[in-house]
């Protein structure tokens, strides 16, 4: 399933953890300069022992919607924190799988590498794929900041729990007066550009429009095009 077999789904919590432990020392969390020409956003929805996993593709930077797919399949892993990409990531792949034209860079309703063990769900798939990913998420796991100004466009930096020189990400501001999100780099991509990419495709809404359709499809409402 996917582009690379990283490892086993059938695992347990504690081989899970150190199967994250591993995989964290292969991110990498620079940026090439890539094209990006599609940004897809990516949301699962959780429903009685069953996901749903859905990718919605837009071109960029005119966030015109061009298609999405949608997968569902049985969860076998348990709900537990700093874990869910072992509870989700089969149904991304599998929808990943279905994606006949995949885009450039992908955002996920999660967290890239501001995780207590540096690896959430962005990060986990974005190697996976091997795919440049951002984790866009609307509250805070991991890490310490200041309250970011209030204008659209304000962010203070997240930092490491451990080490509070190392920046893990950015708690952005991308309407006026609103909740901030906490975007940090998955794989292939830096603090820097996750964030660009973000408020490019943030137009009149908290959310940048891919993972905002995202949900909206995860949840079962059709794509308007």
């Amino acid at each position: 399933m996917g582009t690379s077999d990283l490892h086993p789904w059938h695992l347990s919590p504690k081989e899970a953890i150190v199967v994250q432990r591993e995989l964290r020392n292969r991110l990498s969390l620079n940026w090439d300069q890539r094209k990006v020409n599609a940004v897809g956003g990516v949301d699962i929805s959780l429903k009685e022992g069953h996901a749903r996993a859905a990718i919605v593709v837009f071109r960029f930077p005119q966030l015109v919607t061009l298609h999405s797919v949608t997968v569902e399949m049985s969860i076998d892993f348990p709900y537990i924190p700093g874990l869910l990409a072992f509870r989700e990531g089969p149904a991304f792949l599998a929808a990943w799988d279905k994606l006949i034209d995949k885009p450039d860079l992908l955002m996920f309703d999660g967290q890239g590498i501001a995780h207590p063990r540096g690896i959430g769900i962005a990060s986990h798939m974005g190697l996976w794929i091997e795919r440049p990913s951002i984790g866009v998420a609307k509250s805070r796991l991991y890490g310490r900041y200041e309250e970011p100004g209030l204008n659209r466009g304000d962010f203070s930096y997240l930092l490491d729990e451990k080490d509070h020189k190392r920046i893990i990400g950015t708690v952005l501001r991308t309407r006026k007066d609103v909740k901030p999100l906490y975007i940090s780099p998955g794989h292939l991509i830096d603090v820097k550009h996750a964030m660009h990419f973000v408020m490019q495709c943030c137009s009149r809404y908290r959310l940048p429009e891919p993972t905002r359709w995202a949900h909206r499809v995860a949840g079962g409402q059709k794509l308007i095009q």
